[in-house]
């Protein structure tokens, strides 16, 4: 009943006390937004370069991307940049960063805003991880891991001492907390069923977020957050009641930028390491167990045994 609540309290969010406006200027500022070629990360992408950023659309789909890339500058008058990402397979995510450090030497904002929501049940990653776990979670600690040193090196070159790591979640972590064994395909995994997966992947990014923030604080600010319930192509296994139920409650794609651009680029959103921040743009409560210290180092140990051979 608690996350039923929760959520209830979560999804009227009423009138947003931070707006697009409200983003500092942002010139000199490179920043890589996963999942950029649509839906929310498309607006944050949009919005990050109205105010002068070097955005670079990281994403699976070139022609897609393209195509946003061209969007984007008719209503923006810049140009983000392309960057392949596949974050259902481990060598495209290191083939990605390893390009991403070919062209630029700093990193002031990572936006692990790409995921996949209720996908059927057969779909496994590259590598046989669940498709949900393995994109939400795995795909992004590895895709943050091989940055690290240049969100680190960037970080001193800023006058705050800090860079940011903004990691998107949901509500639905709420609803499951994390079973090792079904991260990799099998019939464990099977049996838990699709939306448990995904509460459990969203749940992952929380508890990811947090232990980043604990291993890295000093020169990172890392953020977890739940966007809304908004519309986007994230909507696009829903079928039946569950799929009628779920639109029937979603907000504009827009609002659902604005959280993750209040704490990726606003001066309070330095002081949100750690914190878990709710619709429209202001800090909220996650499941408590997500800031379980010794959960946190065990999932970080797994995921770092994952790509410890890569």
């Amino acid at each position: 009943m608690g996350a039923y609540l929760s959520i209830f309290g979560q999804s009227l969010p009423g009138t947003p006390k931070f707006k697009v406006e409200d983003i500092p200027d942002l010139t000199g500022k490179v920043i890589i937004v996963t999942g950029a070629n649509t839906g929310i990360g498309k607006e944050t992408a949009k919005a990050l370069l109205q105010h002068n950023a070097k955005v670079y659309i990281a994403a699976r789909s070139q022609e897609k991307s393209e195509q946003a890339i061209k969007d984007l500058e008719k209503e923006t008058g810049k140009t983000a940049i392309f960057l392949k990402l596949d974050l259902a397979d481990l060598p495209s995510i290191k083939a990605s960063a390893e390009e991403f450090k070919s062209k630029e030497s700093q990193l002031h904002v990572l936006f692990n805003n790409a995921g996949v929501m209720m996908c059927p049940i057969e779909q496994v990653t590259a590598q046989g991880y669940d498709m949900q776990f393995g994109t939400n979670v795995l795909g992004h600690f590895y895709f943050t891991k091989l940055l690290l040193p240049t969100l680190i090196e960037t970080a001193k070159t800023t006058p705050e001492g800090k860079t940011r790591v903004i990691t998107t979640s949901s509500s639905g972590h709420l609803f499951h907390g994390l079973d090792f064994a079904t991260f990799k395909d099998g019939p464990k995994r099977k049996k838990l069923g699709t939306q448990n997966l995904y509460a459990q992947s969203k749940f992952g990014n929380v508890v990811f977020a947090n232990e980043l923030a604990r291993r890295y604080g000093d020169h990172i600010v890392s953020v977890s957050l739940n966007p809304g319930n908004i519309k986007s192509d994230l909507q696009r296994y829903l079928t039946g009641i569950t799929g009628r139920i779920i639109n029937s409650m979603l907000y504009p794609t827009p609002y659902g930028a604005l959280t993750q651009l209040w704490a990726g680029t606003s001066k309070e959103g330095l002081d949100l390491n750690g914190k878990y921040a709710i619709p429209w743009a202001r800090v909220g409560p996650a499941r408590k167990d997500t800031a379980d210290p010794q959960l946190g180092k065990e999932l970080w140990t797994w995921l770092e045994e994952q790509v410890g051979d890569l």
